[in-house]
């Protein structure tokens, strides 16, 4: 069995909730419902036209709690979505790649000034470039820049074995409350990091229905003493921390 970490105040076990895209019922629901149980999340955002402005109400967010991370500017995914007037990952370079992330950075380090620190997630949780014989894993890029990234899994991270340049998050649209407080569940009893992907909350893309979203954060909220519900950055700042005292032991 992997070796146990101990969470922070004895807790059991982790649950980072996740956001993608900067849908606007994240702001409008997921974010109000989070702060009634005192719960705070990760919130990747693309910051695009008149990013500043944009990014006022992500600012004040991070100001209370939540993290604001990167998610790239132009979310270049697959080519094989179809759509149109957009390359995609089979066309790119790791040099985009990477360019797309630090225009990204730039953006949100001049938004939010504040955050000294984000995570990083994948668009469409996809993690290469190019196609066939020259496809390449882009995941070192993200490694040289960000302490973690967030893909997709089938399975809670287990602290002391994952690759913070790609942790497994279980995508949750359509989940019913019962479903995502399983998950949680499950995770916590073998003190493991559970991630949660939110789209859409109530409405649009992805979505989760809002009175389920309510029904897993009163549960997580109602168990705080031993699920800790922390941003993803601060989560992957725990397992460095532990991971280090482990290496100097």
């Amino acid at each position: 069995m992997p070796e146990s970490m101990p969470w922070p105040d004895g807790r059991s076990g982790c649950v980072s909730l996740t956001f993608d895209d900067g849908h606007p019922s994240q702001m409008a629901t997921a974010i109000p419902a989070m702060e009634s149980h005192e719960l705070r999340g990760t919130f990747y955002v693309n910051p695009r036209d008149d990013y500043v402005e944009w990014l006022k109400p992500w600012r004040d967010a991070h100001a209370r709690g939540h993290e604001i991370g990167n998610h790239t500017v132009q979310h270049i995914c697959s080519r094989n979505f179809g759509w149109s007037g957009q390359g995609g990952l089979e066309d790119a370079t790791l040099a985009d790649i990477e360019a797309d992330i630090l225009d990204c950075a730039a953006r949100l380090a001049e938004g939010v000034p504040e955050q000294d620190e984000c995570t990083f997630c994948y668009p469409c949780y996809q993690c290469f470039v190019g196609e066939g014989a020259t496809q390449e894993s882009y995941v070192p890029v993200v490694a040289r820049h960000f302490k973690a990234g967030r893909g997709r899994g089938e399975s809670p991270n287990q602290p002391g074995l994952v690759d913070l340049s790609y942790l497994w998050s279980y995508p949750c649209e359509r989940m019913s409350g019962s479903e995502m407080i399983g998950l949680v569940e499950k995770s916590a009893s073998n003190g493991t990091w559970a991630i949660l992907t939110f789209h859409g909350v109530g409405t649009g893309h992805l979505s989760v229905a809002e009175g389920d979203f309510r029904e897993l954060c009163a549960h997580l909220g109602e168990h705080a003493d031993r699920i800790w519900t922390a941003p993803v950055i601060e989560a992957t700042n725990a397992v460095l921390g532990w991971r280090a005292s482990r290496a100097a032991a």
